[in-house]
């Protein structure tokens, strides 16, 4: 099941350490503060992975965070057109406010997928 430690689709959703599963990868987890919403532990807490691999690692996560961006984007359109049925700039207006207001949780997630594109889960660490 891919909701199982093991998987990177349990530690993008849980937003645990891509190595091991258990410890925490963001400092603040329900913390929505724009100016804290991306501070990271620097180290896993359980395997001691260092977070930030490399100066200026998570530039990379504008490409999963533009990928993301765009398939809400297409999602709330298609969406609002179809479904609603709402006039071309009714649903870019919906475009814009679903995409302000998932702005923080689509920063997060794209940094945690990044990651877990260049780590793979260590099964030594899974506790039993």
């Amino acid at each position: 099941m891919c909701l199982t430690k093991g998987s990177k689709f349990y530690s993008i959703i849980n937003f645990k350490c891509p190595q091991c599963h258990e410890g925490d990868f963001f400092l603040h987890k329900k913390n929505w503060k724009l100016s804290k919403i991306t501070a990271l532990h620097s180290n896993c807490s359980n395997c001691n992975l260092k977070y930030m691999l490399e100066p200026s690692f998570y530039y990379g996560a504008m490409y999963v965070a533009y990928a993301l961006t765009v398939g809400i984007a297409i999602t709330v359109f298609l969406i609002s057109n179809l479904i609603f049925a709402l006039e071309l700039w009714e649903s870019f207006i919906a475009i814009i406010v679903v995409l302000i207001l998932g702005g923080p949780i689509n920063l997060k997630i794209s940094r945690i997928i990044w990651i877990n594109i260049f780590v793979k889960f260590d099964k030594k660490h899974l506790k039993k």
